[in-house]
This record gives C-alpha cells, structure tokens and sequence, in this order.
C-alpha cells in the first residue's frame, strides 16, 4: 500500500527543545480528512537526511516524559539530521492503540510528515522508532517502502507487545536493529532482537547492533532505564546517526 499526502500547514508554534538551546516549531499537518497529525520540528543548519521519530509508550508526546528519543531528538540536529518528533493524531488525542500503530491509518498520516520534511529539504527520510515507537516506525517502513523512505531504524522494540503485529517480511528498506542486552523489560526482552532481524528477508542491507550498561530509575520499561538507555545515550546516539550517514546516498 502506497500513500501520497498534500501538506498544507494548520499551526507552527515556536518551543524549544528539553535540553538543547535550538529552536523547534510544532507544527500540525491535515493528513486524512478532518485529522491532523502534530509534529516538534527541528531542522538542521545543513542536513544530509531527515528523520521521523517515533518515541513510543502511549504516542502523546505531552505524557511521555523521559522518553530516549525526545531526550535525545537535539542530537540528530546538530549532526545533520533534521528532526520530526511525530505526536498522536487528533483522532488519536488520547494515545495510540497497537491497532493504530500498525494499520493503514498510522501510514497515512506518517506519509504526510514525510511529504513536510521532503518539502523543507530535498534530502532522504528516515523513520526511528523506540519501545511502541518501533511498531510505528516498522509499519510505516513496511507499507511506505522505498519510494518514499531511505530506511528504518528500531530501537528497544517491544517484540512481546506489539511488533507480531507488522509484517517485518514486507519491509525493503535498509534496517538498523538497535537493542540493549541489559534491558530489563518484560515487553522488549534481548532475545527477541535475532529472530525479528531474521524475518527482514526483503530489506536490502540489515544489521542488529547490541549496546549494554544503562541505569534505571524506576520502571523498567520507562526512558529512564537501560530500556530507554540511560546513561549510555552517548553509545547509542552515535551508532544510530553513523548508520543513517553510511546508509544515506545524498542529492
């Protein structure tokens, strides 16, 4: 299934991003009839790709505190990697159902981000997924495919939760399988990282990349936790930035 958005755009509100000192926009996108989709914005002074990210738990970004990619989303700005922070649709105010996160309606709001990040710079888009986040990430890769995508990169995916849900065969696009082995998440367990790399059997280029260490201050399952790779995000960052750089043929 293929997906082509308009991206005519509703509201752009200038914040700031946790963290860092640069400028992000939110701003909300019409992608099916009568929903928007809001996203936080941030672009790089010179990028060489573009990434959509997805940072899981219930999908509403305001109820998702700590969280690994929106701790992090700076860092992909800085190294040349403009940034859309997907929020849940209005049709999805609440928070985003599994069924949501790998249906046809999930792909099609995420094509009307990626139409916005292609019309502010003509570079190749990437999706990346954490926890939840990874079952939207892999559904968006799955049903939007190379012609709109350069590839995917899934982290703590939560393979007892969610992801059975995506057809991970269907996906051709490059894919990074990012895990920690110190994850101590009953939904994302280590051992579930191997067989899903094994079932991308129409991804041209695939790897799965295993980190350890991490702290954890409270859930195990929460951003502030060797799930969400406290303490080590400056491992983990680099590896996800250098994949998307070696795996992104520019314009």
């Amino acid at each position: 299934m293929r997906f082509r958005a308009a991206v005519p755009l509703v509201t752009v509100l200038a914040v700031v991003a946790a963290g860092h000192a640069a400028a992000e926009d939110r701003v909300e996108l019409q992608s099916r009839p009568g929903v928007t989709v809001p996203i936080l914005f941030q672009p790089a002074a010179s990028p060489v790709a573009s990434a959509v990210l997805f940072p899981g738990d219930v999908g509403v970004i305001a109820m998702t505190q700590g969280n690994f990619l929106l701790r992090v989303r700076g860092e992909f700005a800085a190294q040349g990697i403009s940034v859309a922070v997907i929020d849940a649709p209005s049709d999805q105010a609440s928070g985003l159902s599994t069924g949501y996160r790998a249906g046809a309606d999930a792909a099609q709001d995420l094509a009307a981000v990626v139409a916005f990040l292609k019309s502010k710079a003509p570079v190749p888009v990437w999706l990346v997924g954490t926890n939840h986040g990874s079952i939207s990430a892999a559904n968006g890769a799955a049903r939007l495919g190379l012609a709109s995508l350069a590839g995917v990169v899934l982290t703590s995916s939560v393979w007892n939760n969610g992801m059975d849900r995506v057809s991970l065969e269907l996906i051709a696009v490059p894919t990074l399988i990012v895990h920690n082995r110190d994850d101590g998440c009953h939904q994302s367990p280590p051992s579930g990282a191997a067989p899903a790399l094994a079932l991308l059997a129409a991804a041209p280029e695939k790897q799965l990349v295993f980190v350890a260490g991490g702290m954890t201050k409270g859930n195990p399952c929460g951003g502030l936790s060797a799930h969400g790779y406290y303490g080590v995000e400056n491992e983990v960052v680099p590896i996800v930035v250098g994949w998307i750089k070696s795996h992104t043929s520019t314009p």
